[in-house]
């Protein structure tokens, strides 16, 4: 590595708000989050869906009143001998 160029490199403390501390590599000293991997809902299981009305259910209520363009009748083509 170059002298000078890249920044310090240290262990640090990650501390997350729920109280939980891991070590971490970075370039300050202590770190603190919001949120990690002790307490995220996706890695203990405990996600709550807070989707109140489905996707579908809501598309449908927002294009319930349109209605398709009507289809017109395709031309027919003329046979051509070669």
């Amino acid at each position: 590595m170059k002298e000078k160029t890249h920044p310090q490199y240290f262990e640090a403390t990650a501390t997350c708000a729920c109280g939980a501390v891991h070590q971490i590599g970075s370039t300050k000293e202590t770190v603190r989050v919001d949120i990690c991997s002790a307490c995220h809902p996706l890695f203990t299981g405990k996600q709550k869906l807070m989707d109140i009305e489905g996707r579908v259910q809501k598309f449908k209520k927002k294009y319930a009143d349109v209605k398709p363009p009507k289809k017109k009748p395709a031309k027919k083509k003329k046979k051509t001998k070669k």
